[in-house]
């Protein structure tokens, strides 16, 4: 069916009025978006076992749907992708194109970049110069070889096959720095600065180049092309010293009480985006510009950019980005590349890409003593392109300078260099054997007390300050001296906020913690309390982080335990609460981390504690704090004791150890009740006076006498062990439908951690796990054997 364009209509009276509404522009828009999502999404599952980022998938299924796959069939195009419904998707996608290169400049802190050092700079001036170099000589081999290029301009040809091959895609590259658990290791963050500072000359080079192509046109004249460049330094210079302040200003006002953000300011914000955009594209220079300038002038501190990314991103990054695949799938042919010839350069492309980027890479790499496994992973990573390459070819060909067959040869470079990243990678870095015999070696055994704690946010850094405060002894020797390693637990993911908290984990070295709870923009209130702990002297306080997915997370807490020879890791419990009023409201993480704590308890190196905290606060003058130790038997139990021990040290701490009476049977009673008695017995010798002691028969009521202990009130922590219990008790427990049933907590702890039943107190439960000595899982075998 023939279209007259000019008579397009938006919407359909639907097909009782015999009307197709794949003849009219909205209905078909939203087939064609609801197919895109469909297929990159469909792709990204995939290729998620190869552990390929998301880009390759969205690139991927743009191709496909181009004239190199479903496109080749007149039916498909005629009804999904007819060619007078090409200028509105590619002016949808350009939005979600502009909108994105805001994303990327609001990311990109450009004070990062300078104190990046002389290593980054270096290591990304190679990245660009030599690949560039070599560009320029694959361009003249183009020219040469393919029919038509040469009506092009040298200069401007040159310029776009250099930025193209010496590219490197930040966003895409801090995902694969993820993916590999890279993020927050040397090679990753001397990766992600010197991305950085590509970016940037790369932005620069492509401005370049836009500016000399000029849109194809005959009359095109090297003055034009001047006035365009003194256009776009004009530009910037007008965003960095009028605009920069005006969002400054706007920033500071924007955020109120309760870190609100006005609609007013972000509405401003958005509309920004679109109108510098435009006069970018007024000067001369691609509507993008604007965007990505406008984002640099977005300050890096405070809330505001980091509440924008919010607003925006899914809806860009999640719908209106996959468009942009799309459209340029459909611009890309492959079958264009027919000949051997063709293939031949395309082999040359990509060989000439990759030996640029890493080479150069390695070399300066070498020169500043990097060693050599990890200045070769260096030169892989630094040759990813992705998104950003697309970009730059979409570009290049909209201004007439690459043609089909050039574009289809570039498109295919970038997703092979960024396809074979991730698996050159791992079979490159690895670690060394040395550092896995380390591992291995038997933990030594210090006086000292090494802490693992994990958190995910101002919460659970607050339970923990004073979770830690309650273990501080009051007396001046060696082997009191607490060593906490506090490890911040990131959620890396697609969202670009992700990379937005590694620039700031890597400027600030202890990261977001402070930002989230200050209550000004001047005060850095829990930054300061680690510091303050630190400068006790009987408290050293190191903090640490992990980035990674979260089916990965675990990986990096036990490897971080095993390194610093923690003794315990302290986990925070997936739910707390809090007071709504009179009511108690439960605050939900998600079952993702529940399911990180569940593979922390199995493979940890050392015993592992769960807090669940209902209000463990930090007080500036810590009054007493109540503490019971629940003991019912058993290795969990025995270490309860033994951290809860600590706590009688400090003159604040009044501890109460309650102790169960309970009958497992002969065998246990012979191997277990010894240890039990002992353990009880060191106790009470040695804390007489300093504690209280209760001794209760365990009867049949053991559930109720557990839960009346919580609803007191007496208590401001329970501490109790995981262990395991007889049968009795266990169909007690799930005859009980009002318990909430947390297989990471043991019976007791999971009674305690159950919501609706009056409980007032915080909860650690701590579970044994000391290789070489008591088993905790050969215990609880032993008295599941006999219940």
């Amino acid at each position: 069916m023939d279209f007259n364009v000019s008579s397009i209509k938006t919407s359909s009276d639907g097909i009782w009025q015999g009307e197709n509404p794949l003849h009219y522009a909205f209905p078909l828009l939203i087939i064609q978006t609801t197919l895109v999502v469909f297929l990159s999404r469909s792709l990204t599952f995939l290729l998620k076992p190869l552990q390929q980022p998301k880009v390759v998938a969205e690139i991927l299924a743009g191709i496909m749907l181009g004239p190199s796959a479903f496109g080749r069939s007149e039916v498909f195009t005629r009804w999904i992708f007819p060619t007078w419904s090409t200028p509105i998707l590619e002016s949808v996608a350009s939005i979600g194109l502009l909108f994105f290169l805001f994303l990327v400049g609001l990311e990109l802190d450009l004070k990062t970049i300078r104190k990046s050092g002389k290593k980054a700079a270096g290591i990304a001036f190679a990245g660009i110069s030599l690949p560039f170099v070599f560009g320029i000589g694959v361009a003249f081999l183009l020219r040469k070889v393919i029919k038509g290029v040469d009506r092009v301009g040298y200069g401007e040809f040159f310029i776009f096959i250099g930025v193209s091959l010496s590219i490197t895609a930040l966003p895409v590259l801090a995902r694969i720095l993820a993916e590999l658990r890279l993020l927050t290791t040397p090679v990753g963050e001397v990766a992600m600065a010197a991305a950085a500072f590509n970016d940037v000359a790369a932005w620069i080079l492509l401005a370049l180049a836009v500016a000399l192509a000029g849109g194809g046109k005959a009359h095109h004249s090297p003055l034009i092309s001047l006035w365009v460049l003194l256009s776009g330094i004009g530009f910037v210079v007008f965003m960095f010293i009028i605009v920069r302040p005006i969002m400054n200003w706007m920033a500071r006002k924007a955020s109120c009480g309760h870190h609100i953000v006005e609609e007013t300011y972000i509405c401003l914000t958005l509309a920004g985006v679109m109108l510098f955009g435009f006069m970018t594209d007024l000067i001369g220079i691609h509507a993008i510009f604007g965007a990505f300038i406008f984002g640099l002038t977005i300050p890096k501190s405070g809330d505001f950019g980091g509440r924008l990314i919010l607003r925006i991103e899914d809806f860009v990054s999640g719908l209106l980005l996959p468009l942009y695949f799309a459209s340029s799938g459909i611009k890309t042919d492959i079958t264009k590349i027919h000949s051997l010839g063709s293939w031949g350069l395309v082999v040359l492309v990509v060989s000439t890409a990759c030996v640029g980027k890493v080479l150069g890479t390695f070399i300066v790499g070498m020169s500043y003593s990097i060693p050599v496994r990890e200045a070769l992973t260096l030169g892989i990573l630094m040759n990813t392109k992705g998104l950003v390459e697309l970009i730059v070819l979409n570009i290049g060909k909209e201004k007439k300078v690459l043609d089909d067959e050039t574009f289809a040869i570039l498109v295919v470079m970038a997703l092979f260099t960024t396809f074979i990243t991730t698996p050159a990678v791992m079979a490159i870095h690895k670690p060394s054997i040395h550092q896995l015999q380390l591992e291995k070696t038997p933990k030594i055994k210090e006086n000292n007390l090494r802490i693992l704690a994990c958190i995910r946010g101002p919460r659970d850094a607050r339970s923990l300050i004073t979770l830690i405060e309650s273990l501080r002894s009051n007396k001046n020797t060696n082997s009191s001296i607490t060593k906490l390693y506090v490890m911040q637990l990131v959620e890396f993911s697609d969202r670009l906020s992700s990379i937005v908290m590694v620039q700031r984990a890597r400027k600030n070295g202890f990261p977001f913690i402070g930002r989230v709870l200050r209550r000004d923009d001047t005060t850095d209130q829990v930054t300061t309390a680690f510091e303050a702990y630190s400068q006790l002297g009987r408290v050293k306080v190191r903090p640490t982080m992990a980035i990674s997915a979260l089916p990965n997370l675990h990986e990096d807490i036990i490897h971080v335990a095993e390194k610093k020879r923690a003794e315990i890791i302290i986990l925070p419990f997936h739910k707390h609460w809090q007071m709504e009023g009179e009511e108690e409201m439960e605050i939900h993480a998600g079952h993702g981390w529940r399911t990180v704590n569940e593979k922390v308890m199995r493979q940890a190196p050392c015993s592992v504690a769960v807090l669940v905290d209902r209000g463990l606060e930090v007080n500036e003058i810590m009054n007493s704090m109540r503490v019971c130790i629940v003991f019912f038997g058993g290795a969990d139990c025995r270490k309860a004791i033994e951290f809860g021990s600590r706590m009688v040290e400090h003159p604040a701490v009044r501890v109460t150890l309650v102790r169960f009476i309970q009958n497992f049977g002969s065998n246990f009673d012979e191997v277990e009740r010894t240890l039990d008695d002992t353990t009880i017995a060191d106790f009470k010798i040695r804390w007489d006076k300093q504690t209280v002691y209760d001794e209760k028969e365990a009867s049949d009521e053991l559930v109720e006498q557990v839960l009346a202990i919580g609803k007191s009130g007496e208590f401001e922590l329970i501490i109790v062990g995981k262990g395991m219990f007889p049968q009795y008790i266990m169909a007690k427990l799930f005859e009980n439908p009002s318990t909430d049933q947390h297989s990471e907590l043991g019976p007791m702890a999971n009674i305690l951690a159950s919501s609706g039943k009056e409980i007032k107190s915080s909860v650690l439960m701590i579970q044994q796990q000391a290789f070489g000595c008591e088993n905790t899982k050969d215990v609880n075998s032993k008295v599941a054997s006999q219940c």
